[in-house]
């Protein structure tokens, strides 16, 4: 097919690349092999005395590289073994990294599982998966707790933020993390066990033949439609991704690059730009459990020298809009990329001029590993656009009725259509709808209508699915929707996503028509709602009405509300 794009890679980026016949396993293995001595990951929780002193913890490669094999030796032992699937419920941390190899050396599946869903959340996602496994921090036991019953998870093990921490930072974590009133004692029991534990195993993990095409993960998103459902990505379409990114950060340098890690490793943009490109770089991940405030993150990168900052717009926003910018000096940063919602044209402007970096604004999903688009890192950048496809990556707009292939002439829209090695091997358990987003000839169809240039630069006009982006999240309209059905008080509703010029993604907000007689109230409609889904989901605003607009055959005229919203 016609690629104009290729003619805006910059020098040094192929048409096409070589992909090692490799899996996640091997990846930190030879990494470990190449950089023993280099600094795997730095644990960030906080700096006192001035900033003199760090509380955190960092390992090297072979250091990393051991806990991996102990934890793997030790899984084994419990019981898990190849195509187990083994929950992750984690924040950024050693503990993360550490679970996420070791289930790879096992051939085993991981669920990633985010770390603020509601026991409701968490429950359809340990059934759907059918993870039997889950290590989770123990501030998060509770949730589990209340359900776990009605799960299939039969091994629970438990790990405490200070477990991979040395003498003096474990002892001033844990003694602060047990004063706090969130501090949460999990009781031995047969089927619980504890992470420290299997930090000191001393056995080697079993010989496991795991083969590139296996599923490694199972990445929960909502596809088009519907609940939430697992994108399954092999080794081979994660590999292949972070070969992609490492060859579009041409100037990434082996062994000396620090990646701010930042964004959740949960979701697949940060598993993938932070923890699985640097890796594969050899690079110090600087690993941060919580990004919030932003200030946070701003004396990380001055402190550490960071220079690699994968992120989202929100984080980029803030860092411009805080009132104390100017006294951290953030010009190690040379390469950002923003994914996740529209960047700005103004928030990367101003970004670069505070660092002397430069901000790249890029588009994936999660069906996709996720990466499928990015701009020049030093070439010709696009306002407004997503840039052009990888390497080895196919593009192009079908019309929305007969998906007929359109051109690209810069003014014709059509539904985002993709091919590639990075494209997942289907939806876990959904044939059908596997089949609605995947053809035949392996066009994976995003949903997102685009424009194209001649150039071939992709410009993302709208969403054909209601999609909201919150927080850099995926929010799923109809999730938020059935728990506001849930309320008594509450006849019709319906969610969408008002576009934020300052943060750059969505608010989620609410239009609800309530029953006859007391109307509840927005406080009221917020604290049942943040009982039933995640923060994120819950809607900042809320909006009372007698009835909502709607077509002839009754369907919500969505957009009609957006518009109004916005004036």
């Amino acid at each position: 097919m016609e690629k104009p794009w290729l003619s805006a890679y910059e020098s040094g980026v192929p048409a096409t690349l070589s992909y090692p016949e490799q899996t996640l396993g091997d990846l930190l293995g030879d990494t470990a092999s190449r950089y023993p001595d280099k600094i795997a990951t730095n644990f960030i929780l906080s700096y006192i005395l001035g900033g003199r002193f760090t509380v955190g913890g960092a390992l090297s490669y072979r250091q990393l590289n051991d806990l991996v094999d102990r934890v793997a030796a030790a899984l084994a032992d419990l019981g898990v073994g190849q195509g187990k699937r083994i929950g992750l419920m984690l924040p950024n941390s050693p503990h993360y990294i550490i679970s996420f190899f070791a289930a790879m050396r096992l051939g085993a599946v991981v669920v990633n599982i985010n770390p603020t869903y509601t026991s409701r959340e968490l429950q359809h996602q340990l059934v759907d998966s059918g993870a039997e496994t889950i290590i989770l921090l123990n501030l998060f036991w509770p949730r589990l707790r209340e359900v776990r019953a009605e799960t299939p998870v039969t091994r629970v093990i438990v790990a405490h933020v200070f477990d991979t921490l040395g003498f003096p930072s474990r002892l001033l974590v844990q003694r602060n993390q047990r004063r706090a009133p969130e501090w949460v004692d999990v009781p031995a029991a047969p089927d619980t066990f504890f992470f420290r534990d299997l930090l000191r195993h001393a056995q080697s993990p079993p010989p496991v033949h795991v083969q590139p095409g296996d599923v490694a993960l199972f990445q929960y998103t909502g596809g088009t439609t519907g609940l939430p459902k697992a994108a399954m990505l092999s080794h081979k379409n994660l590999i292949a991704n972070v070969t992609q990114v490492d060859a579009w950060v041409v100037d990434g340098q082996p062994g000396r690059e620090k990646i701010l890690a930042a964004i959740p490793f949960f979701h697949v943009y940060g598993m993938t730009t932070a923890m699985l490109y640097g890796v594969r770089l050899g690079a110090e991940l600087v690993t941060v459990a919580n990004p919030r405030p932003i200030d946070h993150v701003m004396r990380i990168i001055a402190h550490e020298r960071c220079t690699i900052f994968p992120g989202v717009p929100a984080m980029y926003i803030g860092i411009i809009n805080h009132k104390d910018v100017a006294a951290y000096d953030m010009r190690s940063v040379r390469v950002c990329v923003s994914g996740s919602a529209p960047l700005p044209a103004p928030v990367q402007a101003r970004f670069e001029a505070l660092t002397g970096g430069r901000l790249i604004e890029g588009y994936g999903l999660s069906e996709a590993s996720p990466l499928t688009h990015g701009n020049p890192v030093y070439g010709t950048r696009k306002v407004g656009s997503i840039g052009v496809p990888f390497p080895d990556t196919e593009a192009k707009i079908v019309d929305l009725e007969t998906g007929a292939e359109l051109p690209f002439d810069g003014v014709s829209q059509g539904e985002l259509c993709v091919r590639g090695p990075q494209v997942m091997q289907g939806y876990w358990n959904r044939p059908q709808e596997t089949a609605e987003v995947i053809g035949a000839a392996g066009w994976l169809h995003t949903g997102d209508i685009c424009t194209v240039d001649p150039e071939g630069y992709f410009f993302i006009v709208d969403r054909k699915k209601d999609m909201i982006i919150a927080s850099g999240f995926k929010v799923l309209p109809r999730e938020v929707e059935e728990v506001l059905f849930m309320h008594p008080k509450v006849m019709e509703a319906v969610v969408v996503g008002i576009p934020h010029p300052a943060r750059g993604d969505d608010t989620v907000k609410a239009f609800i028509v309530p029953k006859p007689g007391e109307p509840p109230t927005a406080e009221e409609i917020r604290a049942f709602c943040a009982l039933h889904l995640a923060p994120y989901k819950v809607p900042r605003e809320i909006e009372f009405r007698d009835e909502l607009p709607k077509t002839m055959v009754g369907k919500v005229l969505r957009r009609m509300l957006i518009a109004e919203a916005q004036g």
